[in-house]
């Protein structure tokens, strides 16, 4: 039998969209002579759908697709995922599709509610594990989470399945396709029983789906892996005698390190400006580090003609940021612009002259800087239609390092759940592909310059110190008490959970970004704004 792996990018919500795509998948198959082709979970609606599954007209969409799949009358097996609803219940489901008719429409048994899972919410879970022969072979289909736990498999193995095909919608974090293989590995092993995973590729909000739809022979070996952060279309063969898989064609090429996050950054903002409808993209460049980044994110991702970076000069904005930011948009051919907003904020202030009368210079007059930048970015983004990208990291976001309605004004957040001490490695990653950051943007210390002689560390610990602290309390939830055995300072450690705490007002406030973490902020941490938990351990 000749399996058929279409990895496919979808946008939630199109269904005429991922319908063609899949239309097109079909062709393929049938032009690889291929018995049966594996979409990935949802593939009609795409994942996750969220509150579009308690619409009424989605279902009516859906189930227009399901039969202009029978109408193809194809001579390959289709197993493509949709949601499902009968009388009051929902199920995610994947059905088997030949020559007309559904032969099989499976239900998934175990529904993920955890990290930025929420299946409960929407689905009723089955518990029915149907076989199928189809073409000489006992099939069963497990969708995504059933492979996670070993009884679903077993539960298939005892009803006499010879092949398992599990469409999937796996969102990366930096670290998981490992972990990933080992399980399917595990269930192909136990069972002695091939596995052939399909897993959907694109970015969906500030969700990445990988790709790497793979097959794990019966004894576990991993026979073939497709592309990463990308689309890809392969065939493996089964053999029913032997009860073995082989690949048709070479497996693609991994990422590691840094550059895996770097493909999938530029995939996430590839894909949320161009399912959004979006021109292109423009961005503060301050001559720092993580402006420069983000620029070439979004270079990489959009095109040089589809970026704009606008430098704002302040009056204690140094020479050699001007010259930095000047040279990071010519290495890169994007549209740069200067614009000063001295003007802009000697009339803020004049504005305001008899309310701040007798009052000290303090973070106001600098939050009112970096308001004039936003207003600049968002104004150009209104007029050209460009989306605003920010570029605060994940040390920034977590401690609240920034300003509301200033540098956090824009619709999505290259580095959002990037840690300074890894943008520092990213920005070193890229210049490996070609030059386009200063080498003294990396090294010279990083500042807002809001600020005579302004430095990060005036405010915050050394980011080396920062980022272990945010990494036990943020992503492990670890205690004051477990951060400090770690050998950290009790100070530091209660000063950099108490911003942490403090901060969440901003961080609802804030632009998505994409996650490339295993704990990100957004919907994969949901802390209370209003909350006296942090005061138990002043």
């Amino acid at each position: 039998m000749r399996i058929a792996l279409a990895q496919n990018n979808y946008t939630v919500g199109d269904i005429r969209h991922n319908l063609n795509l899949i239309k097109q998948s079909v062709k393929q198959a049938e032009d690889a002579n291929a018995d049966i082709v594996v979409f990935s979970e949802l593939a009609l609606s795409g994942y996750p759908p969220e509150d579009l599954l308690l619409r009424a007209d989605l279902f009516s969409l859906i189930d227009n697709a399901l039969v202009e799949i029978q109408k193809l009358n194809s001579n390959v097996g289709v197993v493509v995922g949709h949601p499902r609803r009968e009388g009051a219940c929902t199920y995610n489901s994947a059905s088997l599709i030949h020559k007309g008719e559904t032969l099989l429409c499976y239900d998934k048994q175990l529904l993920p509610n955890y990290s930025v899972f929420d299946e409960k919410r929407y689905f009723t879970p089955a518990s029915d594990c149907p076989v199928i022969n189809f073409k000489g072979v006992n099939i069963s289909i497990l969708i995504c989470e059933d492979l996670w736990f070993k009884e679903p498999a077993q539960i298939a193995k005892l009803a006499g399945a010879e092949l398992i095909l599990s469409p999937n919608a796996s969102p990366y974090y930096y670290g998981k396709a490992p972990v990933r293989g080992e399980e399917m590995a595990c269930r192909a092993k136990e069972n002695g029983i091939p596995v052939i995973y399909v897993n959907q590729v694109g970015g969906q909000d500030e969700l990445i789906f990988d790709g790497c739809s793979s097959a794990y022979d019966s004894s576990g070996d991993s026979v073939f892996t497709a592309a990463e952060m990308a689309e890809d279309f392969a065939c493996v063969e089964y053999s029913k005698a032997s009860n073995t898989l082989t690949s048709l064609q070479p497996s693609s090429q991994q990422w590691h390190n840094e550059e895996e996050i770097w493909q999938a950054l530029v995939l996430g903002v590839k894909d949320y400006v161009r399912k959004n409808g979006f021109p292109g993209a423009l961005l503060g460049l301050s001559g720092g580090i993580d402006s420069a980044v983000t620029l070439a994110v979004a270079a990489d991702a959009l095109g040089k003609d589809n970026v704009n970076a606008v430098m704002m000069p302040f009056k204690y904005t140094s020479g050699m940021s001007i010259e930095d930011a000047k040279a990071e948009a010519e290495a890169l051919g994007v549209e740069f612009d200067i614009i000063s907003i001295e003007p802009i904020y000697e009339a803020f202030i004049q504005q305001m002259s008899e309310q701040l009368a007798g009052t000290e210079l303090d973070t106001t007059e600098q939050n009112i800087q970096a308001r004039c930048r936003g207003t600049i970015l968002m104004g150009l983004s209104n007029k050209f239609g460009r989306i605003v990208l920010t570029t605060g990291n994940k040390s920034e976001v977590a401690v609240g390092y920034c300003t509301l309605y200033g540098d956090m004004a824009g619709g999505f957040d290259v580095l959002k759940d990037v840690s300074k001490t890894m943008v520092y490695k990213l920005a070193r990653y890229r210049n490996t592909v070609s030059p386009v950051i200063p080498e003294r943007v990396i090294t010279r210390p990083p500042s807002a310059e809001l600020a005579p002689d302004q430095k990060d560390e005036d405010n915050l610990p050394p980011y080396d110190i920062l980022d272990g602290i945010l990494e036990a309390y943020v992503e492990n939830d670890s205690s004051l008490s477990d951060i400090v055995a770690l050998g950290y300072d009790e100070e530091t450690v209660r000063r950099v959970i108490r911003l942490v705490d403090i901060n969440e007002h901003k961080r609802r406030q804030a632009p998505l970004g994409i996650r490339i973490s295993s704990r990100a902020f957004g919907r994969d941490r949901r802390y209370p704004i209003t909350s006296g938990f942090g005061r138990q351990f002043k």
